[in-house]
């Protein structure tokens, strides 16, 4: 079968936005090492950082980047509470074009006292020159 010019465009775009979810996978990847080395700041650097990013949690919605840093340094940062170790699994970009992209996945932490807190997780990612930032961030907590 001959590849018309629509079918090789189609390959085109397969490849290049294969290339695009590994782009984002990897800014997912860094945000984990980030969080497994107590850094909030490297961890966040995968968030747009603008006060229109919004992160819902818990039923609340936290509008921007600096109230998202908030939560988490509330969460995690503060004296009595621990980061742990996060991993993220079961991964699944979807490139929507050539700016925008759409992620699930689960996260586990796995703290020092054994408790393993654990959710899933929907991203919208858009593409910036700067690369791929999380521009929402809709986490749950398993009961």
């Amino acid at each position: 079968m001959i590849a018309t010019g629509h079918q090789a465009d189609a390959q085109v775009d397969q490849s290049e936005y294969g290339t695009e979810a590994r782009a984002i996978e990897r800014v997912l990847h860094k945000q984990q090492e980030a969080w497994n080395k107590h850094d909030l700041e490297g961890f966040m650097a995968g968030y747009w950082n603008s006060p229109d990013l919004t992160f819902f949690s818990g039923a609340k919605e936290h509008d921007g980047w600096q109230a998202t840093m908030e939560r988490y340094l509330n969460t995690y940062g503060s004296p009595g509470h621990e980061m742990g170790k996060l991993e993220f699994s079961g991964l699944r970009v979807e490139v929507l074009g050539q700016v925008g992209a759409f992620v699930r996945g689960a996260w586990k932490l796995t703290m020092s006292n054994g408790k393993t807190p654990q959710g899933l997780f929907t991203l919208v990612f858009r593409k910036f020159p700067d690369g791929w930032k999380i521009v929402h961030d809709h986490t749950s907590a398993a009961e």
